[in-house]
């Protein structure tokens, strides 16, 4: 669905501009102009043309670098630089193997402490078992090149629902064979100078393991250390205990589509529709929705660019 668009896409793009030089043309050589209802037609439609331009062709490939700084009560020791990169989809629309390394370019310039991959790295709906071996071969191909992030303290990933409509198994092998490490439900201990902290992973609520579950993946955890975890969804920050300093989340893409008066027009899901993007606080605890890099559903993004975003938590 998301190609078709497309080609609609590139078809209006050049259809519409070469309308109007024919109809100028004929306009000439007739001696009649469009009058003042065609000129209004005409600067109308060429309006939302203008638009379509943005929204299908332009604004999907663009990237916003999100700085975000972040006092959590439940932080200590020094302030950790997050980089946080979701919601790739790889090999769908506006998401080429060029671009997957620009934005792995910018993310490293960024010189965060550690990046966090928040799930959904595959494309569409369509299991892989249904997929040509060429289309199998293109989503995979877009993992190895993430193997060029660089962060002290590492690159961790969560799987998301693309990931197990895809092959849930086959994208956490990929992602492991180049050293990125799937959490599912599983913390590990993050020792670094300026203190140490508990890197929590969710499972995917479409995970054909388990169910994403705060008390699961922080059992019998008994320090003080502070605690990051991620997750796919925002939903699940529902249910996030006091002690959890901040909960990173994509899924929402933030709406793909946000209008002035109308507001964003996509909700993934009801946790999307309640934090669908950027910062929240609930309690002692904090959430920080990314809205990704990729396209969903349809190959279109309007007043909502692609972003990566680096957060600096603070202890308060």
């Amino acid at each position: 669905m998301g190609n078709t668009i497309m080609i609609i896409a590139w078809a209006g793009a050049v259809l519409w501009p070469a309308a109007i030089l024919f109809g100028l043309w004929r306009g000439i050589k007739t001696g009649r102009g469009p009058g003042w209802l065609g000129w209004t037609a005409i600067v109308l439609v060429t309006a939302a043309w203008g638009l379509g331009i943005r929204a299908f062709l332009w604004e999907p490939g663009t990237l916003v670098v999100r700085r975000v700084e972040v006092v959590s009560p439940m932080w200590k020791g020094e302030p950790l630089r997050v980089g946080i990169l979701s919601d790739i989809h790889g090999a769908g629309p506006h998401m080429s193997l060029a671009r997957i390394e620009a934005i792995i370019s910018e993310l490293n310039a960024e010189r965060p402490d550690i990046i966090l991959l928040l799930g959904d790295f595959a494309p569409g709906h369509v299991p892989a078992s249904e997929r040509s071996a060429e289309e199998r071969a293109a989503v995979m191909a877009t993992l190895p090149p993430l193997a060029k992030l660089r962060a002290p303290l590492g690159v961790w990933s969560v799987l998301g629902n693309h990931d197990w409509w895809y092959d849930g198994e086959a994208i956490e092998k990929g992602l492991e064979a180049i050293g990125v490490k799937v959490l599912e439900n599983e913390r590990v201990r993050i020792d670094r100078a300026g203190g140490a902290f508990w890197l929590g992973g969710l499972a995917d609520y479409e995970s054909l393991r388990a169910k994403p579950s705060y008390g699961e993946t922080l059992a019998d955890l008994s320090d003080g250390d502070p605690v990051v975890v991620m997750s796919h969804w925002p939903d699940a920050f529902a249910t996030a205990p006091d002690r959890v300093a901040i909960t990173f989340a994509g899924h929402s893409h933030c709406g793909q589509v946000n209008l002035p008066v109308f507001g964003r027009l996509m909700h993934a899901s009801a946790g999307s529709e309640k934090w669908p993007c950027g910062l929240y606080s609930n309690g002692q605890g904090r959430l920080y929705v990314s809205g990704g890099v990729g396209v969903s559903l349809v190959p279109v993004r309007f007043l909502q660019p692609p972003e990566i975003a680096v957060v600096t938590l603070r202890a308060d």
